[in-house]
C-alpha cells in the first residue's frame, strides 16, 4: 500500500467531456493560478480535502470500468493536478499496470525544468495517454492579468509534450473583453500549428455559474459584469481556432 496521499476535492463516476469515452473523474485540490473566470474557487487551497492513497482511488474507480467504452478511463483534474505530481505519478503507475487509460486536465502553471519536478513530469507524461491543456490566453501580459501568472513555462510545456508525442486536447475559455479577441485567437491557432500532437481543440464559452461560490466564500468576483459570449462570437472563435 502506497503512503503517498492525494488531497481530493470531489469524484465523479461518469464524465463524458473530459477525455476520450466515459471516464472516472478525480478533482484534486490545490491551484496557484487565480483565473478571473474560475468557477471552482473551492479547489484553490492546497493540502486540504479528502485524503486518498492511489490504491484507494483506483479501487473506487475500477468499480465503474464496465462503463469505460470508446477509450474511457480515468481523468485527473483540479484545481491543478501537477501540484500533486507525486500522487498523480503513483496513481498513473498503478493505473497503467492495470491497463487503464489515463488523462490529465491541466493548465500547466507548475511546469519547470528544475529538479526534481522535471524528471517526475517526464515520467508522468510517459504514463499519460491524453493531456487536456487549458490555454488561458496566448498573450503573456493578458495571461498574467487574467490569471496572476505568466504563460511562458506553460507554452514551453506544450511544446515539449508535443515533441514527446503526447496526445493533446487544447481547451480555450472564450471570455468577452478578454480572450475573445481575434488577434489573440489567431495567435493561439498559430501556436497550435506548431504542435503536431494536438488531436482536438475545444472552445469553452465563459459562464457565470460559479459566481454564487465567490459570494459564499467572501471572494470578490472580477468579471461580475461580463456576460457569456454570443453564439456569433463562439462560432467565430471556433472558425479561427479550427474547431472540428
Amino acid at each position: 500500500m502506497s503512503d503517498v496521499i492525494g488531497y481530493v476535492n470531489k469524484l465523479e463516476s461518469f464524465g463524458a467531456v473530459d477525455g476520450p469515452g466515459v471516464r472516472y473523474l478525480i478533482f484534486l485540490n490545490g491551484c496557484r493560478m487565480r483565473c478571473a473566470f474560475c468557477h471552482n474557487p473551492e479547489t484553490w487551497a492546497e493540502g486540504q480535502g479528502q485524503e486518498y492513497t492511489a490504491d484507494e482511488l483506483l479501487a473506487k474507480a475500477l468499480r465503474f470500468k464496465p462503463y469505460w467504452k470508446n477509450g474511457g478511463g480515468i481523468t485527473v483534474s483540479g484545481g491543478e493536478p501537477l501540484l500533486q505530481i507525486d500522487f498523480v505519478l503513483e496513481l498513473f503507475r498503478k493505473a497503467k499496470a492495470k491497463g487503464i487509460n489515463t488523462c490529465i486536465d491541466t493548465a500547466g502553471q507548475p511546469f519547470t525544468h528544475e529538479e526534481p519536478f522535471y524528471s517526475k513530469w517526464k515520467e508522468l507524461m510517459s504514463l499519460t495517454d491524453t493531456v487536456l491543456l487549458d490555454i488561458k490566453n496566448i498573450d503573456p501580459d493578458a495571461h498574467k492579468e487574467l490569471t496572476g501568472v505568466g504563460n511562458e513555462n506553460i507554452l514551453q510545456m506544450a511544446k515539449e509534450m508535443s515533441d514527446m508525442g503526447v496526445k493533446i486536447w487544447i481547451r480555450h475559455v472564450l471570455v468577452p473583453g478578454g480572450s475573445d479577441n481575434d488577434d489573440y485567437l489567431k495567435r493561439t491557432r498559430e501556436f497550435i500549428d506548431t504542435l503536431p500532437s494536438v488531436e482536438r481543440v475545444e472552445v469553452l464559452p465563459y459562464h457565470t455559474l460559479g459566481v454564487a461560490k465567490y459570494k459564499e466564500m467572501g471572494i470578490p468576483y472580477r468579471l461580475e459584469d461580463v456576460e457569456s459570449p454570443s453564439a456569433e462570437r463562439i462560432e467565430n472563435a471556433k472558425q479561427i481556432l479550427g474547431v472540428k
